[in-house]
């Protein structure tokens, strides 16, 4: 058995989990979960990002493999493993000091603020890279903390598409108030976890509803590599909706998103643009007056179209 394969079995058989209440497996279902990302393509390099695939994944396995009273909490190990030396940090600008903040790094929102990533060694990135190095890695973890659920392990990554899927039917398919309530049940059990997910996939849904076009500037660019020139915007803000329905959402390139966001812009009860009197800009071909009165792209299907009250409540509320 190669050298460094066995100091990482050494190092996995010595994580460091709290013992008071039983084995703590937050650390062993997140190293499997990031294992699955190398051996599904999702991941090939040391630095792991809290991704929607890597969560979703976590979660999957959690409800297949963990029997005990824990709690699911990603933010835990994700910010923990720094103790085992395997596992570093990189913050975001202004968290320097992030390693200082243990006791606010329980909460998920936290830790997605915080951290941008964490990186692992080339060795280890290596191993988990290479598909026979990764099964025996895996096994491992399965044989010495999950010795009696490692049956209901599944290595594909379908326990994450099933979460997507029901995600993503609820924001195609659940009305507003249904979805909020749903919200609101999740914020009080402090899930952030799925609120995290239910944003996440709002971010990648609404997109593909206006066919990856700006529903106000006609904006599209197919782009080779995994990058998104159209973002999701919220009608009514999520922190005011807690919608994520896809009646409360539209399609914007940034500079428009930014417009809407900040209430230059705005959309009447025809679906066409309103312009603020309240700001400057030089006549160009690149000029926000430009759209006035013209009429937004809608997706192919009535039922996903913007709600008027929707932008109503827009007008109202942002539009200056």
């Amino acid at each position: 058995m190669p050298e460094a394969l066995q100091k990482y079995l050494k190092a996995f058989k010595g994580l460091r989990v709290d013992r008071a209440h039983g084995v703590a497996p937050h650390k062993p279902a997140l190293l499997l979960s990031v294992l699955q990302t190398f051996q599904n393509g999702i991941n090939n390099n040391q630095r792991i990002y809290i991704t929607p695939e890597l969560v979703a994944l976590f979660k999957s396995n959690w409800n297949s493999l963990v029997t005990s009273n824990h709690d699911c909490r990603f933010a835990l190990p994700f910010y923990h493993l720094t103790s085992d030396k395997f596992w570093k940090l990189i913050p975001n600008t202004g968290f320097e000091n992030i390693l200082q903040l243990s006791a606010s790094m329980r909460s998920f929102a936290n830790l997605n603020a915080a951290v941008h990533c964490a990186t692992i060694g080339v060795e280890l990135c290596e191993l988990m890279m290479d598909r026979g190095s990764n099964e025996i890695l895996s096994q491992f973890l399965l044989d010495e903390y999950f010795p009696n659920s490692k049956g209901n392990f599944n290595n594909s990554t379908n326990g994450q598409q099933e979460l997507f899927e029901g995600i993503e039917n609820k924001i195609l398919n659940e009305s507003s108030e249904a979805y909020r309530k749903e919200i609101q049940q999740l914020l009080e059990q402090k899930n952030e976890e799925e609120i995290f997910l239910r944003g996440s996939l709002f971010k990648r849904e609404i997109p593909k509803i206006y066919n990856n076009t700006c529903c106000i500037s006609g904006m599209r660019i197919d782009a080779t590599i995994a990058i998104s020139l159209v973002d999701a915007c919220h009608i009514v803000p999520f922190s005011t909706s807690h919608d994520d329905t896809v009646t409360n959402g539209i399609a914007l390139c940034p500079n428009l998103h930014r417009a809407f966001d900040r209430g230059l812009i705005a959309i009447d009860e025809d679906y066409k643009v309103v312009v603020s009197k309240s700001f400057r800009e030089e006549e160009t071909s690149y000029s926000i007056r430009l759209f006035e009165g013209n009429r937004i792209r809608l997706p192919n299907f009535g039922c996903y179209y913007p709600l008027r009250g929707n932008f109503e409540w827009h007008r109202k509320n942002i539009y200056k």
